[in-house]
């Protein structure tokens, strides 16, 4: 069956993302654009993950847990995790793994974290916005011993991609899926990488902002809407 997805959004924990996204205004959003799976990708931190799965369970929105990491290559990876307690357990890792820095919330934003119910309940004060100090191979690795997908972020874009830095997909790490961005035409995109033909590709929104989510137009065919469904599809199953 044939599910809407948009597997690459971030909250207000995000210094980079508006205020404006909460746990609800996320779900509600995802409602209106006929959203059936939407996955919560803040940077290296899973703070907001809780709040907006269980918003999305009174709007039959699947939310999957995870957070956007850039390895030490600085390459973005969307990291999706089986449950919330592979994804805290993923963000001891990465919070081990930051650079032990404090936000600059007059430079750089707030961190803000939220309950269910868009109240915001504190900030996160360690700096997200900074690559961590795993490299490609050592992510991609941690991610899946969790039982999660990593899927390569944004490879159309000419910064933090693993076409833009590295010049190519490592075929030893195994990747099946690669993310494209919303505004990204595939055809051209393959006409201009043909050695690329034999991924599959899912389009993301990667929004930082209400707005972003109407961009989304990406699906994936699933047996069921699940969270093992789709890792198992998104890992070549």
């Amino acid at each position: 069956m044939k599910y809407y997805i948009d597997l690459h959004i971030h909250s207000a924990l995000s210094p980079c993302a508006e205020e404006e996204m909460t746990p609800n205004n996320i779900v509600n959003m995802a409602a209106v654009h006929g959203l059936d799976i939407i996955a919560i990708t803040d940077h290296h931190t899973a703070g907001n993950c809780e709040a907006v799965m269980h918003c999305g369970m009174l709007r039959d929105i699947l939310v999957v847990p995870g957070m956007e990491i850039e390895t030490a290559e600085e390459v973005h990876l969307v990291c999706l995790l089986p449950d919330l307690k592979q994804a805290r357990l993923l963000q001891t890792y990465v919070y081990a793994a930051l650079p032990q820095r404090k936000n600059r919330e007059d430079i750089l934003g707030k961190q803000l974290l939220f309950n269910a119910a868009d109240e915001i309940i504190g900030a996160e004060s360690r700096l997200l916005l900074t690559a961590v100090q795993f490299s490609l191979e050592e992510t991609v690795r941690l991610v899946r011993t969790l039982g999660g997908a990593a899927i390569p972020a944004h490879i159309d874009r000419r910064a933090n991609s693993l076409l833009s830095n590295l010049g190519f997909i490592p075929p030893d790490l195994d990747f099946h899926y690669l993310e494209l961005s919303a505004a990204c035409r595939v055809k051209e995109f393959l006409v201009l990488h043909p050695h690329l033909q034999a991924y599959r590709f899912i389009q993301s929104s990667d929004a930082h902002r209400l707005e972003e989510m109407v961009k989304c137009t990406g699906s994936i065919e699933l047996e069921e809407k699940s969270i093992p469904c789709l890792l198992n599809k998104l890992n070549g199953g």
